[in-house]
């Protein structure tokens, strides 16, 4: 695995990381495997190591006082949770969980090395800095929607975040998986998708949404 697990890395990273770190990097990381809903960190846990997104994406969320799951941005291949980092420097737990949006390969890095690597590799300094500004913004968006933006606003950027994701016009997801990933009802996202889809911005079929702007 060591010598895959380096052509992999460099594969990956080599625009962005020198011989040396890409070296440790692939030393250092624990290579997983998850499946499609699979629960990478929850809120609360104590936080060791973290993710860097080989292939594959994943889905960052938190709760609101009531315990309900507020969608807050995507992570893909290339990417990685600073805001994992920001939480293990103050010694502190968790605020997010972060669940595999589908078959995804990971790397986990333990976070005393990612200290290390700050202090001595500028270009994983800015790497990790990059992240962390780039999450921060999106985690803002995602506010402003929640507070701001109509329901069907709401929508159509779900979905045309999700099919950007998958890197294609069909989304296998229920109404029940968007209503929850959205902080809504079923009946209420039921009544929309019906209404997108008289608008032509989407089709469906049982389980299955066509995003008609994603179709080749």
């Amino acid at each position: 695995m060591e010598t895959s697990l380096n052509t992999i890395v460099e594969e990956r990273f080599k625009y962005l990381f020198e011989e040396e770190l890409l070296s440790k990097i692939a030393s250092s990381g624990q290579f997983k495997t998850v499946s499609e809903g699979d629960l990478l960190m929850t809120i609360g846990q104590k936080i060791s190591h973290m993710p860097l997104i080989l292939s594959g994406s994943l889905k960052v969320m938190t709760e609101d006082e009531k315990g309900d799951d507020l969608l807050l941005y995507y992570l893909e291949w290339g990417d990685t949770c600073a805001m994992t980092f920001s939480c293990c420097s103050k010694k502190t737990v968790s605020s997010i969980n972060v669940i595999a949006e589908e078959k995804s390969e990971i790397l986990l890095i333990p976070i005393e090395n990612m200290e290390l690597w700050m202090a001595k590799f500028s270009s994983w300094r800015n790497f990790v800095l990059e992240s962390y500004n780039s999450r921060f913004s999106e985690m803002l968006k995602s506010i402003d929607s929640l507070a701001f933006d109509n329901m069907d606003q709401r929508l159509k950027k779900y979905l045309r975040d999700k099919a950007l994701i998958a890197r294609g016009a069909d989304l296998i997801i229920t109404h029940a998986d968007i209503a929850n990933d959205l902080h809504s009802s079923r009946v209420v996202i039921s009544r929309l998708m019906k209404k997108l889809e008289i608008e032509g911005i989407i089709k469906q079929r049982r389980n299955l949404v066509e995003v008609l702007e994603f179709k080749g």
